[in-house]
C-alpha cells in the first residue's frame, strides 16, 4: 500500500525558513506529479505548489518567489523550501502524490498525514 509521509513542519518566525520533504514509499507506484497543500480551519484547502515527473513547477500566487518546489525521483521524494514566511503562511501542510499503479495500470492519488507550520509575528 502506497504511503506518503511529510516531515518538516514545525513553529518560526516572521521572515524565517522552513523546509518541508514528503515520500511517497510504494515500488510500484510511478509517481507522475507531487503537491503541496496547505488548509486552515474553516478554509478550502489551497494549491500551493505542483511538480512534474519532468520537473515543470507550477506556484499559487501568493507563494510565488518566496517558495521552491523540488523532487528527487530516484526515491519518490518532493520538498518545499519555504522562505521569508509570514503569518498567513500558517496552516496544515498536505502532501499528495499522483501516478500510476504499476500492478492495476490505475490511476491513484494519495495524501499524506499532513504537517503544521506556524508562523509567528
Amino acid at each position: 500500500q502506497v504511503q506518503v509521509v511529510e516531515s518538516g513542519g514545525g513553529p518560526v518566525q516572521t521572515g524565517g525558513s522552513l523546509r518541508l520533504s514528503c515520500t511517497a514509499s510504494e515500488s510500484t507506484f510511478s509517481v507522475n506529479t507531487m503537491y503541496w497543500y496547505r488548509q486552515t480551519p474553516g478554509k478550502q484547502r489551497e494549491l500551493v505548489a505542483a511538480i512534474s515527473s519532468g520537473g515543470d513547477t507550477n506556484y499559487a500566487d501568493s507563494v510565488m518567489g518566496r517558495f521552491a518546489i523540488s523532487r528527487y525521483n530516484a526515491n519518490n521524494t518532493v520538498f518545499l523550501q519555504m522562505n521569508s514566511l509570514k503569518p498567513e503562511d500558517t496552516a496544515v501542510y498536505y502532501c499528495k502524490a499522483a501516478g500510476v499503479n504499476l500492478l492495476t495500470y490505475s490511476y491513484l492519488e494519495v495524501w499524506g498525514q499532513g504537517t503544521q507550520v506556524t508562523v509567528s509575528s
